[in-house]
């Protein structure tokens, strides 16, 4: 049978997924050590899936990665890129969802097994380690794991994997690099920051009158009010102030470049506009798998200490107060987040010149 003929050919579903290897990959240890412990099933089977799903984000990472990778984005990448990060999304709903399948085992239940499990851990998944690093989490973000690399659990094989991810373009790199090379930020008849400048202090300058103009504060707490609201070089310094961003760089407070940063906040501002629909979508799906990654960590770590309390993990690891720092310290596209803190009314927003309304927009012109 040749190759175009094969691709007609019959297949069974019991074939084509390989059910009969999935299906005897669940090899229960306490069995194997005569003590069997029945919710060891679910245990293997709950970790199983996660890797499946694993891979299934990896694949679909990877392929948004390989559209942003040109320095020329093909425009019509973008909804398919933001179609499949929508599906990471999904599958992350799905793993948080599934630690309440787990928690139908009680801790006395885990006990029958766990101590068959060292030192076996969660720490070792070398597919969840090559998501965060794609993603765009260094090693230099990361929880420390008894003060040694985090791929030093895996063989050297695994460990070059993850070396060559970290000095790969992670997709947070490329997201930055594909928002510095937005063209409407500075243009020759349209400078977005001066305006922005304006409006922001129109705006503080309304909420302070507000402030002071109010009965019901005292003094004491309309001073406090007022130092609260920040001003242009409070809250509003990063995007005002180039230099005051690179230093925020410097110091580790921010991530994202200047030049990135401005693109992600115009398109932010101006997401009304048609052209900038989609992309304010693919950023604010990026907030959202974030979202989800820190709140699979959190319940995670509650999980753990529902089953275990504060023993140490089966790894080694300080078990709760270690995925804990993870859930807090793991967040990999905070900077999108930040960006709601320069937002400013739809009321307050600086008037596009038409050239570059057109071009934000669907605009055909009829000819006669």
């Amino acid at each position: 049978m040749d190759l175009e003929d094969q691709k007609y050919a019959s297949v069974h579903y019991a074939d084509y997924l390989r059910i009969d290897q999935l299906l005897s990959a669940q090899s229960m240890r306490s069995k194997e050590l005569n003590v069997p412990a029945h919710d060891e099933m679910l245990f293997i089977i709950v970790h199983q899936v996660y890797e499946l799903w694993f891979k299934e984000i990896l694949h679909d990472v990877g392929s948004v990665m390989e559209m942003f990778q040109s320095e020329s984005v093909d425009e019509r990448n973008i909804g398919t890129a933001l179609h499949r990060l929508e599906r990471v999304s999904e599958i992350l709903l799905l793993l948080i969802q599934q630690i309440k399948v787990l928690e139908t085992m009680t801790p006395l239940d885990f006990l029958d097994f766990r101590n068959y499990l060292f030192p076996a851990s969660g720490f070792q998944s070398h597919q969840f380690r090559m998501i965060e690093v794609k993603l765009g989490l260094k090693i230099k973000q990361r929880q420390t794991y008894h003060n040694t690399p985090y791929q030093s659990v895996f063989t050297q094989k695994l460990q070059e994997e993850l070396q060559k991810a970290e000095t790969d373009p992670s997709l947070f790199e490329l997201i930055e690099s594909w928002l510095e090379r937005t063209p409407f930020v500075d243009r020759g008849d349209y400078q977005f920051i001066p305006e922005y400048r304006l409006a922001v202090e129109k705006m503080l300058a309304r909420e302070k009158k507000a402030i002071m103009d109010t009965p019901i504060l005292s003094d004491k707490e309309k001073e406090m009010r007022i130092k609260m609201q920040g001003d242009t070089e409070t809250y509003f310094a990063t995007v005002m102030n180039e230099d005051a961003h690179n230093k925020m760089i410097e110091d580790g407070t921010v991530r994202l470049s200047y030049k990135a940063t401005l693109s992600a906040l115009f398109i932010s501002l101006y997401r009304d506009e048609p052209v900038l629909h989609t992309p304010f979508r693919l950023l604010n799906q990026l907030i959202e798998i974030d979202e989800l990654l820190t709140t699979w960590r959190y319940r995670h770590a509650q999980m753990v200490l529902r089953m275990i309390g504060r023993k140490v993990g089966t790894g080694g690891s300080s078990g709760f107060e270690y995925l804990l720092n993870t859930a807090l310290k793991h967040q990999i596209f905070v900077d999108f987040h930040n960006i709601s803190t320069l937002m400013i009314p739809r009321s307050d927003l600086p008037e596009l010149p038409e050239t570059l309304k057109n071009q934000l927009a669907f605009h055909f012109t009829i000819n006669h």
